[in-house]
């Protein structure tokens, strides 16, 4: 279950993340209430998460995925440019999340 409470974490916090631009400071209410909520329910299941799983690894790989994912959206969403360094960083933050995952002996499979 600790997978899956963090999966929702990370969707939670990307959707947030995505719409805070929307948010125009907090002056829209739709949007608002998304990022609120969104966080809400992103932290919540985070804190589920680290039942089962150590709080360092956790925000690793939570940060790691969410970093990706956001910039992703913003690429497609927001016309964000990315050049050659951004995204040899953001293969580093990949390859980083899998070494965790696949090798790394600090999370229980």
């Amino acid at each position: 279950m600790g997978y899956l409470y963090l999966i929702i974490a990370i969707v939670a916090e990307v959707i947030a993340t995505s719409a805070l631009k929307a948010t125009e400071s907090f002056t829209r209410p739709g949007p608002s209430v998304l990022v609120i909520v969104g966080y809400a329910v992103a932290f919540f299941c985070l804190s589920l998460t680290l039942k089962t799983m150590p709080v360092g690894i956790a925000y690793a790989i939570w940060s790691g995925v969410g970093i990706v994912l956001v910039t992703a959206i913003a690429w497609l969403w927001y016309g964000q440019r990315l050049d050659l360094p951004a995204l040899v960083g953001l293969g580093l933050i990949i390859a980083g999340v899998m070494v965790i995952n696949l090798i790394s002996k600090s999370v229980a499979h």
